[in-house]
């Protein structure tokens, strides 16, 4: 299981990776960056990032609404929370509402991945990738892969 540096040097591996960053979205401080920055700071890039996440998270336009399929499978007599904790592909729907943000620029793709933890889970995952160069779906899976082995202390 990674931890910070381990996890951010995993993320820079991906094609385009041009700079990844953990932060804490309650402070807007980033818990390790390693690249480069978008706008050639740090700091601002994870206050910046910070201000997205945290909207995306608190917004109630993002919340999850009642799934229609969960009433069918009520009926039918399926406890999508005990399937999902025996792994057999069950929703589980704890935790934040949303799992991720994409932001396209003309240079490049920004994307956020929140991390659950065992305290307030108020972490994500930054990576920048470029556009031409940058695969965002291989990004996208790789960046929830690493979100759900970090392990943070």
């Amino acid at each position: 299981m990674p931890g910070i540096d381990e996890c951010l040097y995993e993320a820079m591996t991906l094609p385009g990776a041009r700079g990844a960053a953990i932060v804490d979205w309650t402070s807007g401080l980033a818990l390790g960056s390693v690249g480069d920055s978008p706008n050639g700071d740090y700091e601002a890039t994870a206050a910046e990032t910070a201000e997205v996440a945290r909207a995306a998270a608190e917004y109630q336009a993002f919340a999850p609404v009642e799934d229609p399929d969960d009433d069918v499978d009520l009926a039918l007599g399926l406890d999508l929370d005990e399937a999902a904790d025996e792994g057999t592909g069950g929703m589980d729907h704890k935790g934040l509402p949303v799992e991720d943000l994409m932001l396209t620029t003309r240079t490049g793709f920004h994307l956020i991945r929140y991390v659950e933890t065992t305290f307030d889970s108020s972490v994500f995952l930054y990576l920048w990738l470029d556009r031409h160069t940058g695969n965002l779906a291989m990004a996208r899976l790789r960046l929830r892969s690493l979100a759900e082995r970090l392990v943070l202390v």
